[in-house]
């Protein structure tokens, strides 16, 4: 009787650790870390594409900040979202029409609070700089098609700062022209790269754009389980914009999205 009940023990014991150790491999699995993304950094908390958005991002822990860059007239390399300065600086008109000059001497965060009066356009060269070691960086290619040449001159920001080496700096660069994407791979392949798509793409698609992608990011709305599954399928992540509620996020994270880009990034519990 007394080696029938040790028995029992033994095997209650034994399954007790099995289900133990089992339910430790699913929380692992439903633990993947997911990428943080503040949206031209912390742009909840501080004027967005500001050093005071990117720090405010850092602070917060953000695994990168997202930001904007376009030329000036002058071509070199300014950060900020529109391609006017109408709606985020005291100032009016064109980006592509007005110099380096005349953009530094712009307020870029009076619009957002008085604390931030006296805020400027950051170029991305200053952001680098600034941040190179101590966020990862998304760097979006904003309307690429009125700037020529402005793959050439991003790359050469980040190879002039050796941020082109694999594994070495965490830098993204991104685009909703796909064709832009391509050539900037095609310059600096080592440096991963992304399509930003506001639709749900075919898998041919998603086959395409692999040979020179390495994320696919698409709006929250398209995100399912099914599209996320397939951008991995094809070798890739997805990365999803912009998230501005608490309540998406647990949805998001179900998906197996690889990251969420956020205005709020202290709204992302990385479990």
């Amino acid at each position: 009787m007394r080696k029938i009940l040790s028995t029992g023990v033994i095997v209650i014991l034994f399954m007790s650790l099995f289900f133990v150790a089992d339910g430790d491999v699913l929380a692992s699995k439903n633990s993947k870390s997911v990428q943080t993304v503040a949206h031209r950094g912390a742009s909840g908390y501080a004027p967005e594409n500001t050093m005071a958005a990117f720090e405010k991002a850092v602070k917060m822990k953000a695994d990168y900040f997202e930001l904007d860059v376009q030329l000036t007239k002058d071509g070199e390399l300014i950060v900020i979202h529109d391609t006017s300065v109408d709606r985020t600086t005291d100032g009016s008109g064109k980006v592509k029409n007005m110099t380096l000059e005349e953009l530094k001497r712009l307020d870029a965060g009076s619009w957002f609070g008085e604390e931030f009066a006296g805020e400027k356009l950051p170029t991305l060269g200053e952001v680098l700089d600034a941040y190179r070691g101590k966020s990862g960086i998304l760097i979006e290619l904003k309307s690429p098609s009125l700037y020529p040449g402005i793959e050439e001159k991003v790359a050469a920001e980040l190879a002039k700062r050796h941020m082109d080496k694999p594994n070495n700096n965490k830098i993204i660069v991104q685009s909703f022209d796909h064709d832009s994407v391509e050539t900037f791979h095609s310059i600096l392949p080592s440096v991963p790269t992304g399509v930003l798509v506001s639709y749900t793409m075919s898998d041919e698609g998603l086959s395409e754009v692999s040979g020179y992608a390495d994320y696919v990011n698409p709006g929250m709305w398209l995100i399912t389980s099914d599209y996320v599954e397939r951008i991995h399928k094809n070798g890739m992540e997805a990365q999803t914009w912009t998230v501005r509620d608490r309540e998406s996020i647990e949805s998001l994270l179900e998906t197996g999205v690889d990251g969420i880009i956020t205005d709020y990034p202290d709204y992302v519990n990385r479990r």
